[in-house]
C-alpha cells in the first residue's frame, strides 16, 4: 500500500469526497486483510481456533451434554459459531489499540484520506475474517455430520444476521480498543465480558435446564435470541421472534456504541 493509493482530490473545505473516502475505505481494509499473510499468529485466530472450539464442545462435551456427540452438534454448532464470533469482535479492538499505540494513525492522519477510512476500513476487513471463519466452521460441522435442515435461504440469512450483529457489536469493541491502555487490557477486558454473556444463554444448553433466576436473564440475553436465530434458520422452524429481537438488539447496540466509539476515536486521531 502507498500513499498514491490512499490519497485523493480534497474539496475547497478541506474535506475527501464520498466516492473517495469510500475507495479509501476498501484500500485501508485490504490492507487489513492481506497483513494476515504477514502474521501467521492471526492465520490460527481466525483458522485453527475455530476449528479447535468445534472439535472440543462437540466431543468432549458432546457425550454428556446430549447423549451423543452427533446430537450435541445439531445443537450447539450454530451457538459455537456465535460464540467465536463474539470472541472475534474483540480482534477489532486489540488491532485498532495496536495501530494507535505504535503511531500508525499518527502517520495516515498526514494523508489527505477521509478520517473515518482506518476505521471503517479495520472493521469492513474484520468483518470479512468473521464470515471465513464462520464458513470453516460451517464446513467442518458438515463434514462432521451436522446437516442444513433449512436450506441453502436458511443459511444465507442466517450467515447474514451473525455478520450483521458483529458489526453493531463491533463499534463496542472499537470504544474499548480505543479507551484501553494497551492490548493485555483489552483482552482481559474481552475475556470477562464475553464468556458470561455467551455461557449464560442458549448457545451451548437448552434455557430450561437453568436455574428460575437464570433463566431470567437467558431469555432477554442477545446471544439466546441470536443463537435461537441463527439456529432455526439453519435447521429450519419459526425464527421470527428470535431473528426480530437479534435485530432489536443489534440495532440497540450500535445506537449506543457507535457515537460513544466515533467520539473517543476523533479524541484519538
Amino acid at each position: 500500500m502507498t500513499a498514491t493509493t490512499l490519497t485523493a482530490p480534497v474539496t475547497a473545505s478541506g474535506r475527501v469526497p464520498p466516492l473517495a473516502g469510500l475507495r479509501q475505505t476498501f484500500t485501508m481494509a485490504w490492507r487489513s486483510l492481506v497483513a494476515v499473510k504477514h502474521n501467521p499468529l492471526e492465520l490460527v485466530d481466525y483458522s485453527i481456533t475455530p476449528i479447535m472450539f468445534v472439535f472440543l464442545f462437540t466431543y468432549v462435551l458432546g457425550g454428556q451434554m446430549a447423549g451423543s456427540p452427533d446430537a450435541y452438534l445439531k445443537y450447539a454448532l450454530p451457538g459455537i459459531i456465535v460464540q467465536n464470533t463474539l470472541f472475534m469482535t474483540m480482534y477489532t479492538a486489540m488491532a485498532l489499540n495496536t495501530d494507535l499505540t505504535k503511531g500508525v494513525f499518527d502517520r495516515l492522519r498526514s494523508l489527505p484520506i477521509a478520517r473515518s477510512a482506518p476505521l471503517i476500513g479495520r472493521i469492513t476487513a474484520d468483518l470479512a475474517k468473521h464470515l471465513w471463519a464462520l464458513l470453516l466452521m460451517i464446513g467442518l460441522g458438515l463434514a462432521l455430520g451436522f446437516r442444513i435442515t433449512g436450506g441453502f435461504g436458511g443459511f444465507l440469512l442466517g450467515a447474514l444476521l451473525v455478520v450483521v450483529f458483529a458489526a453493531a457489536v463491533s463499534w463496542s469493541a472499537v470504544l474499548i480498543g480505543m479507551l484501553a491502555g494497551d492490548a493485555e487490557k483489552v483482552q482481559a477486558f474481552a475475556f470477562t465480558l464475553i464468556f458470561p454473556i455467551t455461557f449464560t444463554s442458549s448457545a451451548f444448553v437448552v434455557v430450561d435446564t437453568m436455574p428460575g433466576w437464570l433463566q431470567a436473564w437467558s431469555d432477554v440475553n442477545p446471544v439466546t435470541h441470536l443463537s435461537d436465530a441463527f439456529r432455526g434458520l439453519l435447521l429450519g422452524g419459526a425464527v421470527a421472534e428470535p431473528v426480530l429481537w437479534s435485530l432489536v438488539w443489534a440495532a440497540g447496540i450500535a445506537l449506543v456504541f457507535y457515537p460513544l466509539a466515533m467520539r473517543a476515536y476523533r479524541a484519538k486521531v
